[in-house]
């Protein structure tokens, strides 16, 4: 193995490492579902503004849980 791929390898590990991480903290945020939730719902209160695109951000949004 050469040198450059041992540094592209501990690139690829490092960057699992980081993902994993992000993973693990989403997932014991025990608040993050009931946020996502009420940003939901003020972008759907932006209706009143007649924006057409709301509900499908609203629906991207939840998809976030």
């Amino acid at each position: 193995m050469t040198e450059e791929d041992e540094a592209f390898t501990e690139i690829e590990r490092r960057s699992r490492a980081k993902k994993e991480a992000v993973r693990a903290t989403i997932a014991t945020n025990p608040y993050r579902d009931q946020v996502i939730e009420e940003v939901a719902q003020h972008i759907e209160k932006l209706k009143s503004f007649g924006q057409p695109t709301v509900d499908g951000l609203a629906i991207y949004i939840r998809s976030m849980k």
